[in-house]
């Protein structure tokens, strides 16, 4: 029972990274309904800007991972300006090849510029806790906690404001948005931003318990895309639930299983799920 506990509460840790990464890709794709695969060279950047504010410029944890969201929102909002935009009315592939484009660009750049070895964070957060003969570490609490601080967060500027309802608007017709008077060019600037900002704050709280390495979010995108396809395409909803089933499934899996198949769970579910319902979890409707 003690070691079920310990691997839930690691499922817990680790879908709560899958569901901040998999919010800012489904945000993206709700706006373009096209799959950012940049997104996961912006979670890549993320660890690395908030590693250099710490350890070459001695931020505090926190007010580097402030810096890493504004940094990499930028970032974002310059792939939809310079890139996403002009492509608007190119063939749909254009996009998809484009996004690869940036993916390569950004982790050559990592590696450019910060080296290709891997690199430990430090973290104030490094204390080991004793609960009822189960160890916890405070970084995995903490990971736990922001991300769900998060995550309500942004459901209350998706459902309380003026700018979040518009983002859900365009997010269900662009041109229907554009008509009411809705500024879509702001808004997508804007989603990119909060994707961008929450592919940092998930790799800033990973980090100090994984390594920080150019090729760091390969893995983690491709399994964004299992989850907002279990989910269903565009779907919040879907993001968060199917980041903890991922999370739940890989530490139960790698216990009880092999910590060697741990990875390809994934995938099983994206062919298990698919089989049963083609759309996703909780698609309102395909596009």
């Amino acid at each position: 029972m003690e070691i079920l506990v310990q691997q839930l509460f690691n499922g817990l840790t680790i879908g709560s990274v899958y569901a901040l990464v998999a919010l800012g890709l489904t945000l993206v794709y709700g706006i373009l309904h096209i799959p950012n695969f940049a997104h996961g060279a912006l979670y890549m950047m993320g660890g690395y800007i908030t590693l250099m504010m710490m350890v070459q410029y001695g931020f505090h944890y926190w007010l580097a991972i402030l810096v890493s969201v504004f940094v990499v929102g930028l970032i974002g909002v310059l792939m939809e300006r310079l890139v996403f935009y002009p492509l608007r009315h190119a063939p749909p592939i254009h996009d998809k090849i484009a996004a690869i484009g940036i993916l390569l660009f950004l982790e050559a750049f990592a590696q450019f510029v910060w080296g290709a070895d891997y690199q430990t964070m430090p973290t104030p957060y490094g204390q080991v806790i004793q609960l009822f003969g189960l160890t916890f570490t405070m970084q995995r609490l903490l990971i736990i906690i922001a991300a769900i601080a998060v995550m309500v967060l942004l459901y209350l500027f998706l459902k309380k404001t003026y700018t979040g309802a518009s983002i859900i608007a365009m997010s269900q017709d662009r041109d229907g948005a554009n008509l009411v008077g809705i500024n879509t060019n702001r808004v997508a600037m804007l989603t990119f931003l909060i994707s961008g900002g929450l592919a940092a704050i998930a790799s800033s709280l990973a980090a100090p318990i994984n390594l920080v390495f150019p090729g760091m979010g390969q893995l983690v995108i491709l399994k964004a895309f299992v989850i907002i396809i279990l989910g269903g395409m565009g779907s919040i909803p879907g993001a968060i639930i199917g980041g903890y089933i991922l999370g739940f499934s890989e530490s139960l899996g790698a216990t009880y299983i092999s910590n060697d198949y741990k990875d390809i769970i994934a995938f099983i579910f994206l062919v298990v799920i698919l089989s049963v319902k083609p759309t996703g979890l909780f698609a309102k409707g395909g596009h």
